[in-house]
């Protein structure tokens, strides 16, 4: 598929222009050197700057962005040869310095856009449906009445939208339904709570949808802030669901109404869950797993398990303890 832009960047900044920003404490060797881009550590490159938070470990070596942002607290970077910007709240500073990195496009830049791409035959295009410019429809597609898909995204072909539905910063493959009145696409809930107020984090990621993947009316997926968020092939998603930013979902899996998963949780292959499943952030959740109606799931959990319940627990530990208090209620 193609890489579309969404945002912009604003960069570069010189290290000086960055710590003076963030009222950082700077440790480097030359304060004019440019930073070129803003990424999390996993995505980041020599001439980015990146973060490291203090609930996460990691290898300094093996870090390839040269340019660190970290908490005072921080003591494994005394003897590093990166450059080093030393901040109170990591959070906050991450989230002050998205917005100072990077904006939306405005319209005179929509504007100049090429008129949206329309490849090949439409089945049905309503006459009420927006299509932004640089948007490339793909073939034999069926837009419904009050749809709009924004600036710069892809369809592919054989694609059904159903009415009201808004679809902004995505990328959507083959054979894709989505019902109506769904939003996908939009920022996440992504902030962080200071002292002064809550910050926003700008969200630079997309939403994509890979081929064959089904979406119920009145759902909600959140682009990625700093990555994407990940919707794998022919996986279903019932009426009502919200998927954050940054959650990736495999293949072949089936979510029921109403269910929901925070931030940057991990989803395997072929997962069933039942209606109102709610799935913790930053937990990962393996292959050919099966969650009972209205678990919590708060921890990861391997390849293979039922659990059920909330906390969410094996399936077998949980009828054994529902049995055991069942009794002693009945006795």
């Amino acid at each position: 598929m193609d890489q579309p832009e969404f945002y912009r960047n604003l960069g570069p900044f010189s290290l000086r222009q960055v710590a003076d920003f963030l009222e950082a404490e700077l440790k480097c060797l030359d304060d004019s050197y440019l930073i070129q881009d803003f990424n999390n550590i996993d995505k980041s490159k020599a001439s980015d700057i990146t973060f490291l938070n203090d609930n996460y470990f990691y290898h300094l070596d093996k870090i390839k962005a040269d340019t660190l942002i970290v908490s005072k607290k921080n003591k494994i970077t005394s003897n590093t040869k990166k450059n080093i910007l030393k901040v109170d709240n990591v959070h906050y500073a991450v989230a002050k310095l998205s917005n100072y990195f990077f904006k939306c496009h405005d319209n005179d830049f929509i504007s100049s856009l090429r008129s949206p791409n329309l490849i090949g035959k439409l089945n049905n295009l309503d006459k009420t449906a927006i299509i932004s410019n640089g948007a490339v429809i793909g073939n034999n597609i069926s837009i419904k009445s009050g749809v709009y898909i924004g600036y710069n995204c892809v369809i592919g072909e054989n694609v059904i939208i159903d009415n009201n539905s808004v679809i902004t910063n995505s990328i959507i493959g083959d054979n894709v339904q989505i019902g109506r009145n769904c939003s996908i696409g939009q920022s996440g809930f992504g902030f962080t709570i200071n002292k002064t107020g809550n910050e926003k984090i700008f969200h630079k990621g997309r939403a994509i949808l890979q081929n064959n993947v089904q979406i119920g009316s009145n759902c909600c997926i959140d682009r990625g802030s700093f990555n994407d968020t990940v919707i794998g092939e022919n996986t279903y998603f019932d009426n009502m669901c919200h998927i954050a930013h940054n959650v990736e979902v495999g293949n072949n899996c089936v979510f029921a109404a109403c269910t929901g998963i925070a931030g940057s949780a991990k989803i395997g292959n072929f997962v069933l869950a039942g209606g109102q499943v709610g799935i913790a952030g930053h937990i990962i959740i393996g292959d050919r797993v099966n969650i009972a109606a209205k678990s919590g799931v708060f921890s990861s959990i391997k390849d293979g398990e039922t659990v059920m319940g909330n906390p969410a627990v094996n399936k077998s530990k949980f009828i054994k303890n529902y049995k055991k208090n069942y009794e002693r209620k009945t006795n």
